[in-house]
């Protein structure tokens, strides 16, 4: 595999924040969540997560679900868009075999955050309709 650098990891970060905030869907979401002045914090702490995940530096120390949840607007219908753009920016920035291991990664953070978020975080619409069920 090539290898994975902290450099790498800013530009990847900063790419896919663009794509991001121009995105028509995800941007609104993004924009409601995150103040102007605030993004510098939040691409600081994108730079710490990735770096945790795929170099294992352990720099970042947040709970992302938690931070999710809070989010309004955020839906589980939204995924395949961010992992779209997020695979897209991988593949532009990085070399090839780097770029599958980010989408897997990705793909795997996705069904975390989504698992947690919408199926198992008590009083969720979908947790609601799944004791509902089970009754």
């Amino acid at each position: 595999m090539s290898p994975l650098s902290e450099e790498k990891i800013v530009e990847l970060v900063d790419a896919f924040y663009v794509k991001v905030r121009r995105d028509t869907v995800l941007g609104p979401v993004f924009a409601a969540a995150i103040a102007p002045e605030a993004w510098p914090a939040h691409l600081g702490k994108m730079y710490d997560f990735w770096s945790s995940v795929m170099l294992t530096t352990g720099r970042y120390k947040g709970n992302p679900l938690a931070v999710h949840a809070g989010v309004a607007g955020l839906e589980e219908s939204l995924f395949p868009r961010w992992l779209a753009l997020f695979r897209v920016t991988a593949e532009e920035v990085c070399a090839p075999d780097v770029a599958a291991a980010l989408r897997v990664k990705s793909e795997f953070i996705a069904e975390s955050l989504k698992l947690g978020l919408f199926y198992l975080r008590p009083g969720s619409r979908e947790a609601r309709e799944r004791a509902r069920r089970e009754d």
